[in-house]
């Protein structure tokens, strides 16, 4: 199966299927509106027959775009974007803490032996611009199966703290809103998979909501054509290491109602502290596939595929 990439400079990179002409996704880096909390973003994301699976810019949450690395409630900042939670006061509009990510440089774009490969160098911001923090990100399209019709995509995080100060990641359930755990990697998904399917290896549904897993799907039905397609997260082995700074577990952010998202947030229960000069590696893998997929269909291909 063939790769190719597409970089239009200062915009976005795109990663197409030569074998049946589909766009897999657009990386795009240039800056956009900071009230959204400007960062790079993956969208439009589509399966191999070519069905859109990522949302942007949705009327009810601006900030929202395909998927993208977020950090909700940063040590005061909001790099989430839009209004920032206040335990008490409900979400306000707050534009001074509303920070960014930004661009810094390509160290690797390529694509060769049925993989593709972005490796990116950003900073991350306050809404004064000082910097909080360095980022190393790798994302890669691999796995490419007509048979299955799936591909997938891995992203890979390394953030740096620059602060002489300890980086606070948490999010409005640590600031004492229930349900609402969202930070780290985020997905929003098309207004059609609003009520789509929800299920890890063991549940189902309205269970998952701050629950852990390895792995979960979501599945949703198009607008405009017929048909399903089923998105797997997976949290890479390595995520919740044990070592002589403790374990950190993720736990799934999801919703179907009112509308579809998935994230493994970083900090859904308590806040996860990062020290000077520490850095905080994540690995994820999203697996895009045609069709409904159920709970032995996606065990058999994870299974199938090891990290």
């Amino acid at each position: 199966m063939t790769l190719a990439l597409t970089h239009a400079h200062g915009d976005r990179i795109t990663v197409a299927h030569t074998d049946t002409g589909t766009e897999l996704l657009a990386y795009v880096y240039r800056p956009e509106a900071a009230w959204e909390a400007p960062k790079p973003y993956l969208h439009p994301i589509r399966t191999l027959s070519g069905a859109v699976v990522t949302d942007y810019r949705p009327n009810d949450h601006r900030w929202h775009k395909g998927v993208q690395l977020t950090a909700s409630h940063l040590s005061g900042q909001n790099l989430w974007g839009g209004n920032t939670y206040v335990h008490g006061d409900g979400y306000l509009a707050l534009p001074e803490k509303v920070g960014s990510m930004a661009h810094v440089a390509f160290e690797e774009v390529c694509a060769a032996d049925g993989r593709a490969v972005i490796a990116e160098r950003l900073t991350w911001h306050p809404h004064d611009k000082e910097l909080w923090a360095d980022e190393e990100r790798r994302i890669e399209v691999r796995d490419v199966d007509a048979d299955t019709g799936s591909w997938s995509l891995t992203w890979t995080s390394a953030v740096t703290n620059r602060r002489d100060e300890p980086l606070r990641f948490g999010s409005p359930t640590t600031h004492g809103r229930p349900a609402a755990g969202y930070t780290g990697l985020f997905w929003r998904g098309p207004r059609a998979f609003r009520d789509g399917r929800v299920f890890t290896a063991e549940a189902d549904g309205g269970d998952l909501m701050g629950s852990q897993a390895p792995w979960l799907a979501y599945v949703g039905e198009h607008d405009g054509r017929d048909g399903h397609a089923t998105v797997v997260f997976e949290h890479a082995p390595a995520n919740d290491h044990a070592g002589d700074k403790g374990t950190h577990p993720a736990h799934w952010f999801v919703r179907s109602d009112p509308f579809a998202a998935v994230a493994p947030s970083w900090a859904f229960h308590e806040e996860l502290v990062l020290a000077p000069g520490d850095t905080l590696t994540r690995s994820y893998r999203v697996t895009v596939a045609d069709g409904a997929w159920d709970r032995e269909q996606v065990a058999a291909h994870l299974g199938g595929h090891a990290w």
